[in-house]
């Protein structure tokens, strides 16, 4: 029987590096996936033989998918856990000044830069999809259960507006693992999130760390504990875990606003299977 495997997405540094790094003191093998081919290559070398450093941009499902099928041949035909980790902030701003508004050669206003939604929901949409297929074929090797973790954000509980494509895509991460997590889990994979608050990483822009008050830092320490909840409970998922200083909160969605809500979100899915159930395979949109 083979180790247990592990992809790790934005494992160069950061969040990534320390949830890779403490996976192989419980005997995971894991792949350093990142962006950035230096510290990538310099996080698995330190890490040692039951670590591998395999580049990928995640926005391209062409190179996720890559990831995938040689991080599953690499541990043994066995996928068993993947951290979707890599997130970015706003690549352009929504309220761009008019000076920075561009025309096309038809006079057509230029789409606003989305690659924060690509690599924040996107990729982390695609990543569950691609997982859920390597677990179910890692049987053989002593797999067939999974557990799959994304960062989301305190940004996906409450809002920053400085960044509102990644306040709307960190909200898109919690959708998702609440709506995912309770039918994954009946294959005995389970679906969770963390929402960071702030924690010293790459993608801090310059200054802040110099400014910022000590007391409102979140150590790599508390993510730490989140994963070893979810690694811990099998039955754990759909949950969404706030990270805040030395603590982890464990967070529910909005109270119903009446009765007739709470049914609606409780009562009515066996409706909505039926429905969807009589309607053709969708093609296109």
């Amino acid at each position: 029987m083979t180790k247990p495997v592990a992809i790790v997405t934005g494992a160069g540094s950061g969040i990534g590096l320390a949830v890779a790094t403490h996976l192989l003191t419980l005997n995971y093998k894991v792949v350093i996936a990142d962006l950035n081919e230096r510290t990538g290559n310099t996080a698995a070398t330190s890490l040692g033989p039951n670590a591998t450093f395999i580049q990928c941009d995640v926005s391209s499902y062409a190179s996720q998918a890559r990831l995938f099928k040689q991080a599953y041949e690499w541990g043994g035909n066995r996928l068993d856990f993947c951290h979707a980790n890599a997130g970015v902030d706003d690549r352009q701003l929504l309220y761009e000044e008019e000076a920075k508004e561009e025309l096309d050669e038809d006079g057509l206003l230029k789409p606003l830069n989305t690659k924060t939604m690509d690599v924040n929901l996107e990729a982390v949409i695609q990543g569950l999809w691609l997982f859920k297929y390597y677990v179910r074929r890692s049987k053989e090797a002593g797999g067939g259960k999974g557990k799959f973790v994304a960062t989301s954000s305190a940004a996906g509980l409450y809002y920053m507006t400085t960044n509102p494509q990644y306040t709307a895509s960190k909200y898109g991460v919690v959708g998702l693992v609440r709506a995912s997590g309770p039918v994954f889990i009946k294959e005995g994979i389970s679906v969770n999130c963390i929402c960071p608050g702030f924690i010293p990483t790459n993608l801090c822009p310059p200054g802040i760390l110099e400014v910022w008050p000590k007391e409102h830092i979140t150590p790599l320490s508390t993510a730490l504990k989140a994963i070893n909840a979810f690694i811990s409970n099998d039955d754990m998922t759909g949950q969404v875990v706030e990270l805040s200083q030395q603590n982890i909160y464990f967070r529910d969605h909005v109270d119903w606003v009446n009765a007739s809500q709470k049914w609606i979100g409780t009562e009515s899915l066996a409706i909505w299977d039926k429905a969807y159930a009589k309607i053709p395979e969708k093609n296109g949109y």
